[in-house]
């Protein structure tokens, strides 16, 4: 017999292996850290013996998801830059600019406990100051997936005009990517192995060519992946167009980046020739749906680019961009934006929004044989779906699955019960293990009225 230290039984499991269909009166075993095994409960009941035993009828089991892109820390600003042009330079940088380390880690834990009760296990999380937020949110439990934001723009940009080029700071450039290569040394493979770490070049618009090379150089002495915005927005393309006269793809490809080992973020003003060329080198892509369409009002090339063969995942960005971290509602937004693009119904099926979401998101970034799917071997990362709601009733399995769809088009995150990450509860009957939530949401709100007292817009 398996030993096992808990098994759930009579629930719905959604592996999200390829090809599998949910299992009706399913299963899952975990033992330690890992999977100890995913079947039907009569075949489980007869393979392994748990030291507890959870009845989760009515429940849906399924794999954690994961936030293939996050900026955690902006949400301490949350809703000052909605329904606005040039978002970044009117919106973002005046507040910017006057935000502290402890702003930041207030808006950075508040909104993690946000996607933690949304369902999320992974957190691609992009940012300034990584190593102190990290030191922070590691105890909340859940997976990281870190990047430094690296970039050569100077702490005062906020007064920039939006139509001049923007000023390079070379030493500050040399701080960040040390920022960088400091987290991964001290960071990566840390808590148990939760925590993994990658570079971060913010932008090709918002360094210098040497820093981008050296980033690069970084990157592949470690043998880790680029994790960096492309073609984010209009106000890149300008940038070097200026500085090189050309567009982001083509220099990007000049400069022997454009291939699997780079995380290419948004591809909002790639053409249709430039998306179809990434896909084609190896480049995989994280879409943010309600993050772009509110900042720029365009759905992205995310199903130009998978039907070029690329593989793409789905982020929440940040939360001044979309004003939320749960992953349900990006999810939604990606099936939804992109069939309504499309003018065609069948575009974007609900499959291929919730894989982008788990399996497809831990390819993206490398991390497949670990996270993304409930297969015997992998991490216990899971999460627990009430399926006795009224948004998600009723769940059918024949002659049609109606679970997948209702999934994504009505969960709002709510439904998501418990939440375990490398085997161990981080939310348990709604409630955070290692968090006070309502702490979290004064302290942030406290820090922002702070923060509002200084800002002149």
């Amino acid at each position: 017999m398996i030993q096992a230290d808990r098994i759930w039984v009579g629930a719905r499991v959604l592996t999200m292996e390829p090809g599998e269909e949910i299992i009706v009166d399913g299963a899952v075993a975990v033992k330690d850290n890992r999977i100890a095994g995913v079947g039907t409960s009569e075949a489980l009941r007869q393979t392994v013996e748990a030291a507890k035993i959870i009845d989760a009828r009515g429940k849906l089991i399924m794999p954690g998801l994961i936030d293939a892109h996050i900026h955690s820390s902006y949400a301490v600003i949350r809703g000052v830059a909605q329904d606005m042009d040039h978002w970044m330079q009117k919106g973002i940088w005046p507040w910017m600019k006057y935000m502290t380390m402890e702003d930041r880690l207030a808006g950075s834990y508040m909104n993690i406990i946000e996607g933690i009760r949304a369902g999320t296990t992974t957190f691609a999380d992009y940012d300034r100051k990584m190593d102190s937020l990290l030191e922070q949110n590691a105890s909340l439990g859940v997976r990281f997936h870190a990047a430094e934001m690296i970039n050569e723009l100077p702490d005062d940009i906020g007064d920039l005009p939006v139509s001049e080029l923007y000023p390079l700071d070379r030493e500050a450039g040399k701080r960040r990517l040390l920022a960088g290569t400091d987290l991964y040394d001290k960071w990566h493979g840390a808590e148990n192995g939760r925590i993994t770490v990658l570079l971060g070049p913010q932008g090709p618009d918002m360094m210098s060519l040497e820093l981008l090379q050296q980033t690069k150089a970084e990157a592949d002495k470690r043998g880790i992946r680029l994790h960096m915005h492309v073609c984010q927005g209009d106000r890149e393309l300008y940038q070097l167009e200026k500085r090189y006269g050309k567009r982001s793809i083509a220099f990007l490809e000049e400069q022997g980046l454009l291939n699997e080992r780079l995380t290419a973020v948004h591809l909002t003003e790639a053409d249709e020739e430039e998306t179809a060329y990434a896909a084609s080198k190896g480049v995989n892509m994280i879409h943010c749906p309600g993050s772009i369409g509110i900042i720029d009002g365009i759905v992205p090339p995310v199903q130009a680019f998978l039907e070029a063969g690329g593989k793409a995942a789905i982020g929440t960005d940040q939360a001044p961009g979309n004003n939320s971290s749960s992953m349900f509602q990006e999810i939604k937004a990606a099936a939804v934006l992109n069939k309504v693009k499309a003018r065609d119904p069948k575009v974007f099926p609900a499959q291929q929004a919730l894989h982008m979401a788990t399996l497809g998101a831990a390819e993206v970034h490398g991390l497949d044989h670990e996270i993304g799917s409930l297969r015997t071997g992998k991490k216990a990362d899971l999460i627990v779906v009430n399926l006795e709601t009224p948004a998600l009733t009723p769940a059918l399995t024949k002659p049609v699955d109606t679970i997948t769809p209702n999934l994504v088009y009505a969960a709002s995150g709510e439904e998501v019960e418990d939440v375990i990450v490398d085997g161990r509860f981080v939310m348990k009957q709604r409630k955070l293990v290692h968090a006070d939530e309502t702490a979290a949401a004064q302290r942030a709100q406290q820090r922002a009225e702070q923060l509002a007292r200084k800002v002149k817009i």
